[in-house]
């Protein structure tokens, strides 16, 4: 396992996860858990003409939230984080509206935005960047004021003083910000592509569980699921390399 590194633990772990359902579809033997060697001959076969579109417009919403809460999050973290001042005045505003339950926002979305791709972005908009606002301040306010001094006292801008201090502390927390919220903004996605849509990972799971379809009921989760994975991976190699000092 050594030999083939992170890409064979990823393999092992699919490989128990499999066998593991295959001995429960043994052991129960009804339709509602099918055996995975079914679920796979089904999703091979639908994939190409249904859930490879239906994935896209997942994917699609996830990478558009995921983008507009990095652009706006990312920068008023890095200014709570440097300027007490905005701090004050922005930590009011986070606090107060960062426990409201983002789902229960669905409604109002919908009614402003309409049931269509903006209120759905939106969604996980809210849902990522309030993680990145607080974690990127966070790793900011933690950096000891010493670490200033010698770039204060050579005259660096405050651009200059970004990207030395700022862009790396900040980075770690950033990444892992972007993860936790990852997998909460896949779940909530799943609900809310059950509402007005006629395509997504979540659409196409609840409507094979209406018509019964079991097969492809658990075609769509296992996509849903690989979908997770891709993006959880995609993280972590870019953690590798962004912050390389972390794994020497």
């Amino acid at each position: 396992m050594k030999k083939y590194g992170v890409v064979g633990w990823y393999f092992f772990a699919i490989a128990v996860l499999f066998v593991t359902w295959w001995f429960i579809s043994m052991i129960v033997r009804l339709p509602i858990v099918p055996s995975p060697v079914l679920v796979f001959q089904t999703l091979l076969a639908v994939f190409i003409k249904s859930i490879a579109i239906h994935s896209l417009y997942s994917l699609w919403r996830i990478a558009a939230g995921l983008v507009i809460a990095v652009f706006v999050g990312f920068p008023l973290g890095v200014l709570m984080g440097y300027f007490p001042s905005t701090d004050r005045f922005l930590a009011p505003i986070v606090y107060l509206t960062y426990p409201v339950p983002k789902i229960a926002l669905l409604p109002i979305l919908m009614l402003l935005c309409g049931v269509g791709e903006a209120s759905k972005i939106i969604m996980i908009f809210l849902i990522i960047v309030f993680q990145v606002i607080i974690a990127v301040r966070d790793g900011i306010r933690i950096i000891p004021k010493e670490t200033y001094y010698p770039l204060y006292s050579l005259g660096a801008s405050f651009k200059e003083i970004f990207f030395e201090v700022l862009w790396p502390a900040s980075l770690p927390k950033f990444i892992t910000a972007i993860r936790v919220a990852l997998a909460t903004a896949i779940s909530v996605l799943f609900f809310t592509e059950t509402f007005g849509t006629q395509y997504g990972m979540g659409y196409f799971i609840m409507d094979a569980w209406l018509r019964v379809n079991y097969l492809e009921m658990y075609s769509g989760i296992m996509v849903l699921s690989f979908i997770g994975l891709i993006l959880f991976a995609v993280i972590d190699i870019v953690e590798k390399y962004a912050c390389q000092w972390q794994y020497k």
